[in-house]
């Protein structure tokens, strides 16, 4: 079993991953995100949603909201999330290697680094021809990762998040095959037990994942810092790819 397939990594860790301060983040970006203003009524597939922290914002705004994920308890946080604040929102359990919906959406966002969790570099380009093919015409894919050039300035530190119950959790970043992928190793200690998991992925520079775009159809690809628009550097958080279907 991958490491991505594992519910239980999902369920344990996903108070540090999908903190009550990256859902109200995530509600930030949808309301004042220029990357984020879409038409009224457009189509938008959340790809890899999550507990569906994007999905209830957007629906806010107006949008025609799609939620895939591969995980049952993530769907499962996600509907009830989107119930919650009554969002009428569609999800979908699928794997984003063989998911796609051929035109049937405006705009596809792949956000918080859910992408390039494939072993094989074929498969991770595969996910953006799906992408591509799931796009109407003039539609757009922005993906969200940490850049290689970004993480090249702080790796290798723990960082360790204290958790309301108590516990708290030590994540340590390790850049391996020549740079080109990236493992996260992740202690949760509750007490005097500890639970460990490691997730991999390909590390992408910013040029990178521009010609991996290209390479799947995209025109017009852009990169950008932030999802403010800012230009993307040495000293920008995010790597944001846009690119669009001609």
């Amino acid at each position: 079993m991958k490491w991505y397939e594992d519910d239980s990594l999902w369920s344990d860790f996903a108070p540090t991953m999908f903190s009550a301060a990256r859902a109200e983040s995530a509600a930030e970006l949808v309301a004042t995100s220029p990357l984020l203003d879409f038409p009224s009524g457009a189509r938008v597939l959340d790809l890899c949603c999550g507990p569906g922290l994007f999905l209830a914002p957007l629906a806010a705004r107006g949008f025609e909201v799609t939620g895939v994920d591969l995980s049952g308890p993530m769907l499962e946080r996600a509907r009830s999330a989107c119930e919650k604040a009554g969002a009428d929102v569609r999800l979908v359990r699928a794997d984003m290697l063989t998911y796609t919906a051929p035109e049937a959406f405006d705009v596809v966002l792949n956000v918080f680094t859910s992408f390039g969790y494939f072993d094989d570099p074929d498969d991770n380009l595969q996910v953006l021809r799906n992408a591509w093919e799931s796009l109407a015409p003039d539609g757009q894919l922005l993906v969200d990762v940490m850049g290689k050039e970004v993480l090249a300035s702080w790796i290798g530190r723990p960082q360790v998040v204290d958790l309301p119950d108590g516990s708290y959790v030590v994540q340590r970043d390790v850049v391996f095959d020549s740079w080109r992928r990236l493992r996260t190793d992740w202690t949760l200690v509750r007490g005097t037990s500890a639970r460990t998991a490691s997730l991999t992925s390909y590390l992408y520079s910013a040029a990178e994942l521009h010609d991996l775009f290209v390479a799947a159809g995209f025109a017009d690809v852009e990169i950008f810092g932030g999802f403010d628009g800012s230009a993307y550097d040495n000293h920008s958080r995010r790597l944001i790819v846009r690119g669009r279907k001609k």
